[in-house]
């Protein structure tokens, strides 16, 4: 089922697919690997092959039963647009996207490159926001180009876990702008200038900033738990959303 989610942008989140593979240096320390071993340990349904890539026909028609308007995080435990997800089945996710206007759907990916090959030939639905993960110069901002190529209503980054200093990011349409550090007892540190460099060019480029938490290392470089290292950044709450963002509950 869809589950309320602890994720300070979003509401529930939505497995159609679960499992992954790790393509970048952001996905070092997966919390969806971590928590994949915990539920198959707990034998969870769904979760009979661990961590292993596995679509999962009998979710598809979850949203369906919830009538409210719902922010959903799609795929919190996947990547969607895996190269293991077969077109076929990304279409009926989007078939159910399709069905259930009242809803929001946050669809990040880390497999870019595939974005604009799938969509070439279809419509993006309206009422999905679609976003690339950027943890570093590297790997994570050629994924903005390709998120680029794609005409959806919103258009969004996830930069977290922020690995090192971006420098200049182009990030002309682009909606919105996530930027969180890594949490975890193995976590890597963020440093302050880093997170002021992207939230300085989000600005100025009109993207709605949201600072989603300091994780294992605090502002001032001590580690410790991510509760206690909280969200704040220059002494306040970073919370913008896109424009056209649905109200929660």
């Amino acid at each position: 089922m869809s589950t309320t989610s602890k994720i300070e942008w979003t509401e529930k989140t939505w497995n159609p697919v679960t499992g992954c593979d790790k393509v970048s240096p952001g996905c070092k320390h997966c919390y969806a690997e971590a928590m994949a071993r915990r539920l198959t340990a707990m034998g969870a349904a769904g979760y009979e092959n661990g961590f292993e890539l596995t679509v999962h026909p009998g979710r598809l028609l979850q949203p369906l039963k919830i009538k409210r308007p719902t922010v959903f995080f799609v795929n919190s435990m996947s990547d969607l647009f895996h190269e293991d997800v077969p077109d076929a089945f990304i279409d009926q996710v989007m078939d159910t996207i399709r069905s259930t206007p009242q809803h929001t759907y946050q669809i990040l990916t880390k497999r870019a490159e595939r974005l604009p090959a799938y969509f070439a030939a279809r419509k993006c639905p309206s009422n999905i926001w679609l976003g690339v993960s950027v943890e570093d110069r590297q790997y994570g901002l050629p994924r903005v180009d390709h998120l680029r190529q794609v005409d959806a209503s919103v258009r969004f980054l996830s930069v977290e876990p922020l690995l090192e200093y971006l420098g200049e990011m182009n990030l002309s349409g682009i909606h919105w702008v996530i930027v969180g550090g890594e949490s975890g007892h193995k976590a890597r540190p963020m440093q302050p200038e880093w997170v002021e460099n992207v939230q300085i060019q989000a600005e100025t480029h009109g993207s709605a900033f949201f600072f989603k938490q300091w994780g294992g290392w605090g502002a001032d470089g001590v580690k410790r738990h991510k509760k206690a290292n909280g969200r704040l950044f220059q002494g306040k709450t970073w919370d913008a959303y896109p424009a056209d963002r649905p109200q929660f509950a």
